[in-house]
């Protein structure tokens, strides 16, 4: 069996991870009393943790190179802490399907605009139709989610949590591209990911002592916990580091437009949420654009064979 390249690879990896962090907002539902911000904390603190212990060894390694770049390290940290706050709370405030869209939809966006006014890259006609594609598709699945508020007060309520959407993308753009930056000057993608999640969850886990006072009061929060932590923080930002290897930050948080759309389909399907015609046609819209966007072309491939020494000057 023919090996795949390293592009396929890296495609692979982060679609895997994409597909995991889909399930975070219909197991999060499964706990309602327990603060958004509880679970955030708990889930990226432990899973960073988890994260460090995986990658002692090349933390050790890399130790010289990390603390080279202390800067960018501490906004890729600082980074990860915000995300999960921001983005369990845009969920509880404008529902599952709601939250997960604008946090991710908003995420490539965010890193194209980092990697155009700092690493200088330039966007390629391919990704820009890509992400109109996807953004179209996004919008529609907003646009087909039944408004949950109905009074001035919820509505108040629902736009908060769409500007926390908004911050979560942000921040997960900033992390992402921090630790693509990190990898392309030789960190290794398990130390560079373990060194911003570890240093994330020295900020996060101590504010579990405020609000996770019912975090394990049942059967069903421990559970929920437990996989939070484990499943889509561990195994899926291990996934998703590895893909960093292989391509761009602006690349990856484009094709995990496919977790909104995992998202939705798990929250009609098992949460009960409601979705419409326009809802469903922006699913295949998103699909497209992941399509066009992984899909290697034969000049790519030759592309990709003269520019492997030197990722720097890597077209988006």
């Amino acid at each position: 069996m023919r090996r795949l390249e390293p592009y396929s690879r890296g495609v692979i990896a982060i679609i895997a991870a994409s597909v995991i962090w889909g399930t975070t907002g219909t197991a999060a539902s499964f706990a309602p009393e327990v603060s958004a911000l509880a679970i955030g904390a708990f889930a990226m603190g432990v899973g960073g943790v988890l994260l460090v212990i995986n990658a002692l060894g090349e933390l050790l390694r890399d130790k010289a190179l990390l603390l080279g770049h202390r800067r960018s390290l501490l906004l890729g940290g600082l980074s990860v802490a915000i995300y999960p706050l921001a983005f369990y709370s845009s969920m509880r405030l404008s529902g599952v399907a709601i939250g997960t869209v604008i946090s991710i939809a908003s995420a490539p966006l965010f890193t194209v605009m980092l990697e155009c006014l700092i690493s200088r890259r330039r966007i390629s006609m391919r990704w820009g139709l890509s992400f109109v594609l996807g953004a179209a598709g996004i919008v529609l699945l907003a646009l087909g989610q039944r408004p949950v508020a109905t009074t001035v007060t919820s509505s108040l309520l629902s736009y908060l949590g769409v500007g926390l959407g908004l911050v979560a993308g942000l921040s997960y753009a900033a992390y992402s591209w921090v630790a693509r930056h990190m990898i392309e000057q030789g960190v290794d993608s398990k130390s560079a990911m373990a060194s911003l999640f570890g240093i994330a969850a020295m900020l996060l886990l101590p504010t579990l002592a405020v609000t996770g006072h019912n975090l394990f009061a049942t059967a069903t929060h421990t559970s929920v916990a437990l996989y939070m932590a484990c499943i889509p923080m561990f195994v899926g930002y291990l996934c998703f580091s590895y893909g960093l290897r292989y391509i761009a930050a602006s690349t990856a948080t484009l094709i995990t437009l496919l977790e909104p759309v995992v998202a939705v389909l798990l929250a009609v399907l098992i949460v009960g949420e409601w979705l419409s015609a326009a809802g469903w046609m922006g699913i295949p819209l998103i699909m497209l654009s992941l399509l066009l966007q992984t899909m290697r072309l034969p000049a790519d491939r030759r592309g990709a064979a003269i520019k492997a020494s030197s990722t720097s000057a890597e077209e988006l």
